[in-house]
């Protein structure tokens, strides 16, 4: 049998990323950006906005992450997408919808554009253990960062040696969305 992993050490240089950062609580994703960035930064990649390698998205917050890494996914331009975002419990409910539903949407996007999207989404109770995940203890961004780099590379093994689903709607020239999931008549 085949073993299929990911590596960081091929030629990163066909490698291209999306980053998209959610604006709320920049103080936080400000400090993920910046982890990520140095981690891929570290691994060959040429994080220049005006480059050729990563393109950075901005959205108001954790909750537009999805539909924008979905529409980022569907282009066909990028090896792996990252979300960077946080979600801090205030005293509402606000925090709940917010998290779970960033969490699936970007699990959705990615299971249905079949492009590796990292959740790089804190969801803590306050902003100080936020900024202890951000920088002040270590900094996940690097993770996230870690976890798209090995994914894409993953991917493309995985493209290489599998033969490839067709998706007849990215081959049409009429249609720049796949097909609807089904809506429940309720």
């Amino acid at each position: 049998m085949t073993v299929f992993e990911g590596t960081f050490h091929r030629d990163p240089s066909t490698l291209r990323f999306a980053l998209v950062i959610g604006r709320f609580n920049d103080l936080v994703t400000g400090k993920l950006l910046s982890g990520c960035q140095d981690c891929l930064k570290r691994h060959g990649i040429n994080i220049d906005p005006q480059g050729t390698q990563v393109d950075y998205f901005w959205v108001p917050g954790s909750f537009e992450l999805p539909m924008v890494a979905r529409r980022v996914a569907i282009s066909g331009r990028y090896n792996a997408i990252i979300c960077l975002g946080a979600v801090i419990r205030g005293d509402t409910p606000h925090f709940d919808y917010v998290a779970a539903e960033a969490a699936k949407g970007v699990a959705a996007a990615s299971f249905q554009t079949g492009i590796p999207i990292v959740f790089g989404v804190l969801t803590t109770d306050t902003l100080q253990q936020a900024l202890e995940r951000a920088g002040i203890k270590s900094n996940l961004g690097w993770n996230y960062a870690l976890n798209a780099l090995e994914m894409a590379s993953l991917m493309r093994e995985i493209h290489r040696e599998l033969p490839a689903p067709t998706y007849p709607y990215l081959d049409s020239p009429t249609a720049d969305e796949p097909p609807s999931l089904p809506v429940s008549p309720e």
